[in-house]
């Protein structure tokens, strides 16, 4: 198994700002660096570093030699988004070829401090985080025109959005496997990561704790108060890459579910899905073999892949690659023969008159069997039960890599914020959560849907089952999971999970803990001694008496 090889960017050379930062103002690329006067004289300036931020979704060039010598699992924020649910029980490798890229996440295997793949997650959050800092940083709101103004916004929510996933995966809670209490003796529950501000000098970044959560809370909450008040001037959004009013509110969601405050979860998802310029996706749009969930428009926000990026050219290392079962050019489909699928006790509780289960492949002598809608038949007779078909090709071409690798994904749906005011409701209101649930399947997913429970957790354990179902390979379940303390159960017989990857738990896994990656210690001396347990290996596959 690979360990780290390479230094990478610690938070201490992450902590650079704008101001410290040169480069030439007439260059106007996405990776732009310019100082914050120059920012202040030129408009183009300002832009470029903004939309540093969506490029940064697909960004894989700086990890060429790791492609290069092997390695084909960093291809962006879509493929942490997959390594989540691979680290649930709602989405696993149906065999072991070429599912050895995913291990760590999928096998709970090399997840300490030493590992290549511990240095991703940390080294691409980190840059991400740059990339938005160089956004904060260059802006003054006191001097800043109502157009720069917008992209201070922006690049508002994206720092709240990385901060707010880094918080959630990264915070130690107590579960069946290790102790809060770490080797070094010290107790590290529910801390989170360091923040690393725009303005932040070298010598504070290498002495910089572990946010408490209820810092980290503050933090995200501040930006994106302040978020809320500069994003209207942001009058386009570029097809959605760049995110609005609605997503703002969004984020404000999901940092209340987090900390558990569910009135304002309940309040900001009904602000997300009022402001919001989309609406649940249809029966028709989903299973569209053209359209289905890789078009941005369809999305609150959107990662868009392009033919110019680097993912997109490798033609096997990008989000369609791993996540569509329909090509012939990906990770999975018929010339691998490995392909995603969904946990069989998951397909089997969602209702057969609930159009969603068609986005996977119904088992030989099923209800639903011969309903599927495939692209290309032969490749739909090739797939196994449960395999995904939720995420088209672009236009729905398995064949050219250069289109069909094209494609958008979501990182914000509308109908997210349904299923959280649904649930936030139900914490507080058992009776109204089931409305809110009943009355969303209802009109957009199953006709004849009906929430059979009463008892408070029951009805947010049915809630959080059909947001699972709907955000399926979105990378959302895992913090549900974590949060509310919900087992992994991959090993059972029927499981259509390859045998390496059949961990189950007694509550949430140990291994949702995330490890911070060595280099941080080293550069860091507030994070030395305060890392997270590592997890590996605690839970023996399952097997078959």
């Amino acid at each position: 198994m690979k360990k780290i090889y390479k230094s990478i960017f610690g938070a201490g050379l992450v902590a650079l700002s704008v101001a410290s930062l040169t480069s030439c103002i007439d260059e106007t690329e996405p990776t732009t660096v310019a100082t914050t006067d120059q920012i202040a004289e030129s408009s183009s300036a300002a832009e470029a570093l903004m939309m540093a931020m969506p490029a940064y979704f697909n960004e894989a060039a700086s990890y060429e030699d790791w492609i290069d010598d092997g390695s084909h699992f960093p291809f962006g924020y879509g493929a942490i988004m997959f390594i989540r649910d691979l680290m649930t029980g709602d989405l696993g490798f149906n065999q072991s070829r070429y599912a050895g890229h995913f291990s760590a996440w999928a096998q709970n295997k090399d997840m300490g401090d030493s590992y290549l793949k511990t240095q991703y997650l940390w080294r691409y959050y980190y840059g991400f985080v740059l990339a938005a800092n160089n956004t904060v940083g260059g802006v003054n709101a006191e001097t800043a025109t109502d157009q720069q103004l917008g992209y201070l916004g922006a690049g508002l929510a994206f720092r709240s959005l990385l901060y707010l996933d880094l918080a959630r995966m990264y915070e130690f809670l107590p579960n069946d496997k290790t102790s809060s209490i770490n080797k070094d003796g010290n107790d590290v529950l529910n801390l989170t990561v360091p923040i690393v501000k725009a303005e932040m000098n070298q010598a504070d970044a290498a002495n910089n704790p572990r946010a408490t959560r209820e810092d980290m809370k503050t933090f995200i909450e501040d930006d994106l108060n302040k978020a809320e008040e500069y994003i209207v001037n942001l009058k386009d959004t570029r097809g959605n890459v760049l995110p609005d009013l609605a997503c703002v509110y969004g984020l404000k969601a999901r940092l209340y579910m987090w900390v558990e405050d569910y009135a304002k979860a309940q309040e900001y998802a009904r602000k997300a899905i009022d402001a919001s310029k989309v609406k649940p996706l249809t029966r028709e749009r989903a299973l569209s073999t053209i359209n289905g969930y890789n078009t941005a428009s369809d999305f609150m926000w959107a990662s868009q892949q392009t033919t110019e990026d680097y993912t997109v050219n490798t033609g096997i290392i990008n989000w369609t690659s791993w996540l569509s079962n329909q090509t012939t050019f990906g990770y999975t489909g018929l010339s691998t023969t490995l392909y995603s699928v969904m946990d069989a006790n998951m397909y089997k509780r969602i209702g057969d008159n609930d159009w969603r289960k068609l986005e996977f492949v119904a088992p030989a002598g099923s209800a639903l069997e011969g309903q599927n809608i495939f692209i290309d038949e032969e490749l739909g007779e090739a797939m196994p039960a449960y395999a995904s078909i939720k995420f088209r090709p672009n236009n729905g071409n398995i064949e050219d890599y250069a289109e069909g690798a094209a494609s958008a994904y979501p990182i914000m749906r509308v109908e997210e914020m349904y299923f959280i005011e649904a649930e936030a409701a139900a914490h507080q209101n058992a009776g109204q959560g089931k409305a809110l649930v009943e009355d969303f399947m209802k009109n957009y997913r199953d006709a004849n849907y009906t929430c059979k429970v009463t008892d408070t957790n029951d009805v947010v354990e049915e809630i959080v089952f059909q947001k699972r179902v709907e955000l399926w390979g979105e990378g959302q379940t895992f913090f549900d999971i974590k949060r509310l303390n919900y087992s992994v159960t991959r090993g059972y017989p029927g499981t259509p999970f390859f045998d390496l990857t059949r961990l189950n738990t007694n509550g949430r896994p140990a291994w949702m803990n995330l490890v911070i990656v060595r280099t941080e210690s080293n550069n860091n001396t507030a994070v030395d001694r305060w890392n997270n347990p590592d997890p590996t290996d605690a839970y023996d596959p399952w097997t078959e008496e």
